[in-house]
């Protein structure tokens, strides 16, 4: 398959599948004093039944799920196959620029130049270096971040023809770039806003099928400007035939035996005290001691307070089968900016997630990226039940180089934590198979060319875990 990455900036820095995804997969291998699946027999044999579960046949996948994890798969269940595509971080277009980008207007030399400084800035090892695509605006006369949104969707909507893919699609969240509706606080028309980034670019895939809908979620981008401006974008989604939801957190029946929880991790962020985010040069995370200044309209009001209390319970009544969790920010990822929010999702989200959800999907890193978290840390009760699943999907328009020195340092302090795959400066997707007992999660990206082809990077098979642990019987 010829993978072309474009010309511009065409080496793929930030690509870890050599060390992250390695014959399909990098299990992790466990440490001392790490716990371990519940053995059925010599440690030969689990090795050889968590290989079966990486492997591309999905029945043999199922095969080794009943022997090393104990699950119940029924021939006779009746649910069917279900495709769900998940893509993040979508609306960013050159029609609705920053204001900076108006006032700074850069040559190539000057964009390219900006971009090595932010890396070093960042500590970042040097040699990786790579230019991301870049784009000479009319708008501005200027060099920009070129824009994923059009070929995204573009491979989007191929990937999406075949039968058997897309019954439905989760969008993860800053859905406007870049702050959201403005309510025409900017002067500027929100109605065109929403059909320029939230009804044209996913318009075909409707028309492909009258069928299918997406279940969004807002992101902090989305909350911005104002509280009105978010709302605004809320009401546009709950009007439109392409989307499906309720509020700013909800659920819904995605397809027969699935569920779809959505939460506003912006709010339930905005709720908490959330330190700025900084790396030393080896990668470990500097105690700044500052706090990050969130928008006081996005606190949570009235419901909104209830949030965490509404997950947990939504879970725990929902009779699906497969419990997907959809939000915008992520519990472990990649790029070393979004560390201190990951660290205080996880202490509010791992307790509901870990007794009851089968994998968390979300945006936020403009990388895409597949962990398991094992969930020690929510209590030993897990330790016979399958990892819990966490797909990054937030590359669908700007890019972002993953930070393989933090990356280093979250997986000698975090040994809980799997990754499988972790790719920054790239343009993609995900689209997650669900049958009766697993879930293959396939990573698919788009040339920085634009030419919208859908390219698979890589594809596991994972173990369903909702029901198994007994602290959700």
């Amino acid at each position: 398959m010829n993978k072309d990455r474009g010309a511009v900036g065409a080496r793929p820095a930030g690509d870890l599948s050599g060390q992250y995804a390695q014959c399909g997969g990098r299990p992790h291998s466990p440490s001392a004093g790490q716990h371990q699946p519940r053995v059925r027999s010599a440690s030969v044999w689990r090795g050889l039944l968590q290989r079966l579960i990486q492997d591309s046949s999905r029945a043999l996948a199922s095969i080794a799920c009943v022997l090393l994890y104990g699950c119940a798969v029924h021939p006779d269940s009746g649910f069917e196959p279900v495709s769900i595509l998940a893509f993040g971080d979508t609306g960013y277009d050159y029609d609705w620029l920053e204001e900076e980008d108006y006032e700074d207007v850069f040559t190539g030399r000057e964009f390219v130049m900006n971009e090595l400084d932010d890396w070093i800035e960042d500590h970042r090892p040097i040699e990786e270096f790579a230019i991301p695509p870049m784009h000479l605006a009319e708008q501005t006369g200027g060099y920009v971040m070129a824009s994923g949104m059009w070929p995204v969707s573009r491979a989007v909507r191929s990937w999406c023809r075949a039968a058997d893919r897309c019954d439905f699609g989760v969008m993860l969240g800053d859905n406007i770039y870049p702050a959201g509706a403005t309510a025409g606080s900017d002067g500027r028309d929100d109605t065109k806003r929403f059909d320029d980034l939230l009804w044209q670019p996913y318009r075909g895939l409707k028309e492909q099928d009258p069928d299918f809908v997406i279940y969004p979620v807002l992101g902090n981008h989305d909350w911005d400007t104002s509280r009105e401006g978010a709302m605004a974008q809320v009401r546009y989604l709950e009007q439109s035939p392409l989307y499906r939801l309720d509020g700013i957190f909800y659920s819904k029946t995605g397809a027969p035996g699935v569920e779809v929880f959505a939460i506003d991790t912006t709010v339930m962020l905005n709720a908490e005290p959330v330190y700025d985010d900084a790396l030393a040069p080896d990668g470990a995370p500097i105690d700044t001691g500052v706090f990050d200044q969130e928008e006081p309209w996005a606190e949570p009001v009235g419901e909104e307070r209830r949030m965490l209390a509404w997950l947990e319970q939504a879970l725990a009544s929902s009779n699906a089968r497969w419990k997907i969790v959809i939000a915008h920010h992520p519990l472990w990822s990649s790029s070393g900016s979004k560390h201190e929010e990951a660290k205080v999702l996880r202490k509010l989200l791992l307790p509901a997630l870990c007794r009851y959800a089968d994998a968390f999907v979300v945006g936020h890193d403009h990388t895409l990226e597949l962990h398991t978290d094992d969930c020690r840390s929510a209590g030993s009760e897990y330790a016979d039940v399958p990892p819990l699943l966490h797909v990054v999907s937030g590359a669908a328009g700007k890019q972002r180089p993953a930070h393989t020195t933090f990356m280093a340092w979250q997986d000698r302090e975090f040994p809980q934590k799997t990754t499988w795959y972790a790719r920054g400066l790239v343009w993609g997707f995900a689209d997650l198979q669900l049958d009766a007992d697993t879930a293959t999660v396939t990573i698919i990206s788009t040339p920085n060319s634009g030419s919208g082809e859908s390219v698979v990077e890589f594809s596991h098979t994972f173990a369903r875990r909702s029901g198994l642990s007994s602290a959700a019987r």
